[in-house]
């Protein structure tokens, strides 16, 4: 039978049979996740208004909240957790897809190996790259959750699993949820504490990464570290 005979929704897991998964547009990924519709919309109806209210974007679709989901018709709670689920799926492969022990030649291989973590988070993380002497990562760990505007860092935590790592260098970064670029005076701060401790230890801090949902801002570009 044809795909247009077929009823459209059932048209995207046919589609995927007979053409494989590649030819799918986003609607019709989404659409075999959330299964159905509702009594106005078809699900690819149903999936073009989602994916319409985040400008078709799947990294803004990500920031969606369950209730956020829920205010479409016919987005119940398990089928908001499924489409908040398969992102969250594509995140951790993205991770995955990253070396273990990447070696860091510049600071755009930090924001690299670092965005998927915190590109699209809607509360501020603190991360860090831990590095032996030969710019191997040996260590990468998140080292606070904080509010919307700040996330506070221990720099005797930081440099306590800098020495459990036997590291010689280390790269930090946060992320701003409001997509600002500008560093806060705190971050200025925070920056310049772990920097000085870090010569204290012989541990150098190589860089301070900010980071939003489509770019970054590098400490050591800006004279700043």
């Amino acid at each position: 039978m044809s795909i247009k005979f077929l009823a459209e929704d059932d048209r995207p897991r046919e589609k995927f049979l007979l053409k494989g998964k590649s030819s799918l547009s986003d609607s019709e990924l989404l659409a075999i996740i959330i299964s159905s519709g509702n009594k106005e919309d078809s699900v690819i109806e149903l999936s073009r208004k989602i994916l319409s209210s985040v400008n078709n974007n799947w990294h803004q679709l990500s920031l969606l909240t369950l209730k956020d989901l829920m205010k479409f018709k016919g987005i119940g709670e398990a089928k908001a957790i499924s489409i908040m689920s398969a992102l969250e799926i594509g995140r951790r492969r993205a991770v995955q897809e990253i070396p273990e022990k990447s070696i860091i030649g510049n600071s755009n291989d930090a924001y690299v190996l670092l965005k998927n973590h915190l590109s699209d988070l809607r509360t501020e993380e603190f991360w860090a790259i831990f590095l032996n002497s030969s710019n191997k990562v040996i260590h990468i760990s998140q080292l606070t959750q904080g509010g919307i505007s700040q996330s506070i860092v221990d720099v005797r935590v930081l440099f306590k699993t800098a020495l459990d790592h036997f590291s010689t260098g280390i790269i930090i970064a946060h992320n701003h949820p409001s997509g600002s670029l500008k560093p806060s005076r705190e971050d200025i701060s925070v920056t310049q504490k772990i920097k000085e401790a870090g010569n204290t230890l012989s541990i150098q801090l190589l860089d301070h990464i900010i980071i939003t949902q489509n770019t970054y801002f590098i400490f050591s570009d800006e004279g700043l570290l």
